[in-house]
């Protein structure tokens, strides 16, 4: 873990030659796993929730509970999550073929955001889904759902923004790791079929805040296990 803003850089720019951009990356995965985190003070509540990619109902879900060890510093939010993160995707029963990020991927300061970096760590393909603009220039997408335009950042394409209900605001997809764009756009509409965020990222923030709520107090730090096999 890096002390301070400067060696956090320095792990991105290390990091970040190592991404895989291209992919192409599943299309229709069977497993999908949101990652969210919830915070109370400095206390944290880490989720992954793992979704069947057909019916989008829960089959897994995991939650660990800790402590913030970075500050919040733009730009370098994976460096607070990542590390509760990957102890509860290290405690799922199976992989995940795809895991969608409550963040950026590609969209980010230094294109390197918290789907990259989770995707570069893991191995596992990885997006980045954000409510809002973190980075980067876009003209409106059209109202209709599955309408997009370029997210860009110095010129070069490093998202979409993606309209995922007619009439509501769009989303900010971006590629994280092993997963090309087309694909990740793809995938969100699949999760987006009656809300607009994903199903994954809804599944994961539920989770997060309830086991921040009912767990997160002295004498009940730990992780917890929850298995919806069907």
């Amino acid at each position: 873990m890096p002390r301070t803003v400067l060696e956090a850089e320095a792990i991105q720019d290390e990091l970040r030659p190592l991404l895989d951009l291209t992919g192409p990356g599943p299309r229709d995965p069977a497993r999908i796993a949101g990652v969210d985190v919830a915070y109370d003070g400095d206390r944290l509540a880490a989720a992954v929730t793992v979704l069947d990619g057909t019916t989008l109902e829960v089959v897994e879900e995991v939650a660990v509970h800790g402590r913030v060890a970075f500050d919040y510093v733009p730009g370098l939010l994976a460096f607070r999550e990542l590390p509760a993160l990957l102890d509860a995707l290290d405690r799922l029963s199976a992989l995940p073929d795809l895991v969608v990020c409550d963040g950026y991927g590609l969209a980010h300061p230094r294109r390197f955001g918290l789907a990259c970096h989770l995707g570069v760590l893991t191995g596992l393909p990885a997006i980045g889904v954000g409510k809002t603009a973190f980075v980067g220039t876009y003209d409106e997408p059209g109202p209709e759902r599955g309408s997009w335009s370029d997210l860009r950042l110095d010129g070069d394409v490093v998202g979409r923004v993606l309209r995922t209900r007619d009439g509501v605001k769009p989303v900010f997809v971006s590629a994280g790791h092993r997963v090309d764009l087309d694909t990740a756009c793809h995938n969100v509409l699949n999760l987006t079929l009656r809300y607009r965020l994903p199903e994954t990222t809804r599944a994961a923030d539920r989770l997060s805040r309830r086991m921040l709520t009912e767990n997160c107090r002295p004498g009940l730090m730990g992780s917890e296990r929850h298995d919806e096999m069907g």
